[in-house]
């Protein structure tokens, strides 16, 4: 059984743990390792989990399979333009890819965006991630390519957007 619930502080070591298991596999052939630990540590340490949810800058979704999570997605509201909503993450575990649970995931933020009353749903992602596939299926389209700086390192993301 499949069930999708709003993630609170008490799943924090839930998604920490799903970052380090999908991360490394995700990302190893396109980025250098210390980039891999510098953005696992940036964005998933368990401490700055707990801060993201708790300001409610970023609404965190958990993906359970017989009760157990194994993905999540984070979405929140584009402070520049107000017809925009950012997907911010969205993770399945490797053993979790295939069975559907990215597009239920991203529907339910579709959802969540229109409530909102959101016209368009946006994402960044790495130029060479795989993933880029998976959102031209659920009708996302390239608008343009950002190099971002992060540390000393160089995000060269796609932006992609939906219209909703």
């Amino acid at each position: 059984m499949v069930k999708i619930r709003h993630a609170t502080l008490a799943d924090v070591t839930a998604i920490h743990l799903l970052a380090e298991k999908i991360w490394w596999p995700t990302y190893t052939t396109i980025l250098e390792k210390e980039q891999i630990r510098f953005m696992l540590d940036l964005f998933y340490a368990k401490e700055k989990l707990r801060k993201q949810i708790s300001s409610g800058g970023q609404s965190f979704l958990l993906l359970l399979e017989n009760e157990l999570p194994v993905a999540f997605a984070a979405f929140a509201a584009n402070q520049e333009n107000q017809e925009i909503m950012i997907l911010e993450k969205i993770y399945c575990l490797p053993q979790a890819q295939g069975k559907g649970y990215g597009k239920e995931l991203l529907e339910f933020v579709v959802t969540q965006a229109r409530i909102a009353g959101k016209s368009i749903l946006q994402l960044y992602v790495h130029r060479e991630n795989k993933a880029r596939n998976f959102y031209e299926k659920m009708n996302f389209k390239v608008v343009k390519e950002v190099d971002r700086p992060l540390g000393k390192y160089l995000l060269t993301d796609f932006v992609m957007q939906k219209e909703l």
